[in-house]
């Protein structure tokens, strides 16, 4: 199994979600992340006082799947994440050495669908 973490803008998170469905790919964990990297975040401006933010609003997904799966995962990430604009994000792929779905003891691959 593998575990994939991806951070990705925002407003790409129902494109993404809607590609991993269509590969069969049912859950994944979602949390509001802030970062920066080459963006290096942005000044904006609030009641005529410019400040700088320097974390940039992201959202972590995270994916467990079987191994087969994985390199489709990761092609559905990139297409439906990808603007071709800087901060499209990152994502990291590492091993999962067990799952347990809590409810019912089942572990690895048959806890994950």
């Amino acid at each position: 199994m593998k575990k994939i973490e991806a951070i990705i803008k925002p407003h790409k998170v129902e494109d993404v979600k809607a590609s991993l469905d269509a590969i069969g790919i049912k859950g994944m964990t979602v949390l509001e992340a802030k970062g920066y990297g080459r963006q290096k975040g942005h000044k904006e401006v609030y009641r005529g006082a410019e400040y700088a933010v320097e974390f940039v609003p992201k959202v972590k997904l995270e994916i467990v799947v079987p191994d087969n799966l994985e390199k489709d995962a990761i092609s559905a990430i990139l297409k439906a994440a990808y603007t071709g604009e800087i901060g499209d994000g990152k994502i990291f792929v590492s091993e999962m050495r067990t799952a347990i779905r809590i409810r019912t003891g089942e572990t690895d691959e048959d806890a994950l669908s």
